[in-house]
Order: C-alpha cells, then structure tokens, then sequence
C-alpha cells in the first residue's frame, strides 16, 4: 500500500511534537497498539532526524512516518533522507512541495483560503492541510466540498474526539491529531504509555464509525 492510500484509508495522523527521541519509540509503539498507523514527528522535536530514523527502521512499512512542521525544502531534504515518507508544513511554500516531489514522497503543504488550497493542490501537494482548523470548523470543510471537491483536505489544529466524526462527515479526507492524542508535556511513564494506546483506540474507533 502507497504512503498516500495509507493515510486516505487510516485517516488519523497522530502529530509527536516536542518528544525526547529516548521516547519516541515507545510513544510511537503505543500508538501503533492503539491502532495508528501513521504519525508524524515534528522538525522542532529534538533530534527530529533521528527519531524519524528511528520509528522508520524500527517500523519499516508497518507505520508511515513523516516529517511535519517542515518550512523549506533543505528541511524536507534531510528529513526525507532520513526516512520520512510524507511531509508536512504549517505554511504552502512551492520549493517544499516540488522537493518532496522529487524524492516521491507525499507532500502536504497547509492552507487557510480557498485560494491557498488551490494553489498548493496546482503546486503538487497530494493533501492539503487545513490550518489552523481550530478556527475554521467542519463547516468550511464541508463549503469547500463545493467548488474545490478534488482536492482531500486534512485539517489539523484543534481536533478532538468531540469533533472527529463532524470534521469526517463534512468530507475530511483525513485528519491531523496533536496534543489530544499526543500529549508529549506530560512525563512519560509506562502508566502514560498505557493511557496513551487506549486513547488511540478510542481515536481510531472514532474515526472508522
């Protein structure tokens, strides 16, 4: 299975932001537990580039992992190089999109207009992050549906199991999940690792029914 169809069939890309690498793989192993499939290891993690190295060896197709929070095509480079099969940004930049191209990965630029949603979609973005989401809502997703109803959007920002299954009915194509799944400020325990898995289950419950 591509990269892309993965994240179109599973839904849910659970976002680790800020996590110590010695961590990552347990929090990453939880979550695959839990039942997610695709995560996303932010640029301004510590040692960002080895704890995507890491979960890529260590996984292999198991669990696609990518690079997010990624503003410039040198970022998205290395992160590629260090296994990342997917990149993400927080901002539409067309080096970014074109770089991740070359290397045939899935490139998801954001986007807050129509405008900006087009343009990344024409620049080659496969999906187009919404965000921030927390703004906007499931309603703009579903207006989107309208005139724009090729283009899959992935918002991010704000998503919670309160929302989950409105942002899907309104044509999310899929989502991206952060500190409401991956709460990395917490200390991370055994007990938290527990806690985190059965909260992925719950994510993942949510997102098929």
């Amino acid at each position: 299975m591509s990269t892309l169809q993965k994240i179109l069939d599973h839904k849910l890309i659970a976002i680790i932001r800020g996590a110590n690498p010695e961590d990552t793989l347990n929090i990453v192993r939880s979550l695959y537990e839990g039942g997610i499939r695709v995560v996303e290891i932010t640029m301004n993690s510590p040692k960002a580039l080895s704890a995507i190295e890491m979960v890529a060896d260590t996984f292999g197709k198991e669990m696609a992992v990518g690079a997010g929070t990624v503003l410039d095509p040198e970022s998205a480079r290395s992160a590629l190089l260090a296994g990342a099969q997917f990149i993400l940004s927080p901002t539409l930049k067309a080096e970014t999109i074109r770089m991740t191209k070359r290397y045939g990965a899935v490139s998801i630029p954001a986007a807050y207009t129509p405008t900006e949603i087009l343009e990344g979609y024409e620049q080659g973005g496969d999906i187009i992050k919404v965000f921030p989401a927390t703004t906007l809502g499931p309603k703009f997703i579903k207006d989107m549906g309208g005139p724009l109803p090729q283009i899959p959007l992935l918002p991010t920002g704000g998503v919670g199991l309160n929302n989950i299954k409105d942002y899907l009915a309104a044509g999310a194509a899929g989502l991206g999940i952060g500190s409401s799944l991956v709460n990395t400020k917490e200390e991370i325990t055994e007990e938290y690792l527990v806690r985190l898995t059965e909260k992925a289950k719950q994510f993942t419950l949510a997102a098929k029914n």
